[in-house]
């Protein structure tokens, strides 16, 4: 089994270094291939844009291999040569943006498929905002305004990113909504980072842990677990 990283928000930029380059560690050094999913910035037509940046971090960080897949609507998610792709990337990130759209563009997918292929045989699994969201067993939609069923990567679970500005301005709703499931509030430029079933804090803010009534915070360098 590989590793899952999830961060709060306004990912490839400054305090994201630490987080970013542990994943490029962990997935096995900067030869490695790193693929990022634009999905969730294809609603608004961003999704170019959107993944350059992403390949301009990682090649920043000092990654060789990095590219930013086509990967926009249920007929892409179905391409077996994206899906291929996929299956032997060793660091696969998903981008902020539309989460009810990538949730459901995903779900059910060749891509998706091979991301867990890839995860099980070791990758890192990394997703920011949308990404983040899409990656537990609930996802709050803000647009929406209710929850779905996520990809279910991080059981029992719903990531509020940008907790630091807005996302902490849905946990009453969540916790009416989601009754009995941990509440993940992650600050922007903040990740945290699973290695063997524990969670490891890094960036430049605080995650926020929402169990019932029970509120732990942990900055960077503290690590804790979920079950």
């Amino acid at each position: 089994m590989g590793y899952l990283l999830l961060e709060g928000g306004a990912e490839f930029g400054g305090a994201m270094r630490e987080p970013d380059l542990r994943a490029i560690q962990l997935a096995g050094g900067f030869e490695v291939p790193v693929r990022i999913i634009p999905t969730a910035a294809a609603p608004d037509n961003n999704q170019v844009r959107a993944g350059n940046n992403g390949v301009r971090w990682f090649r920043g960080l000092g990654g060789r291999e990095v590219e930013s897949l086509p990967l926009i609507d249920k007929p892409s998610a179905n391409d077996p040569q994206i899906a291929k792709t996929l299956r032997s990337a060793k660091l696969i990130y998903l981008l902020g943006g539309f989460t009810h759209y990538l949730g459901q563009t995903l779900k059910d997918s060749q891509a998706w498929d091979a991301v867990l292929e890839a995860y099980q045989s070791g990758a890192v699994i990394a997703g920011s905002s949308a990404g983040a969201m899409v990656l537990c067993e609930h996802y709050y939609d803000p647009g929406r305004g209710n929850v779905d069923r996520g990809l279910n990567l991080v059981r029992n679970a719903c990531v509020l990113p940008h907790h630091n500005t807005f996302g902490k301005n849905w946990v009453d709703k969540l916790k009416t909504l989601l009754p009995g499931v941990t509440l993940l509030g992650i600050d922007e430029y903040t990740g945290m980072l699973m290695e063997a079933e524990e969670w490891l804090v890094l960036g430049g803010g605080t995650v926020t842990v929402y169990r019932g009534d029970e509120i732990e915070s942990y900055n960077s360098g503290k690590t804790f677990r979920l079950s």
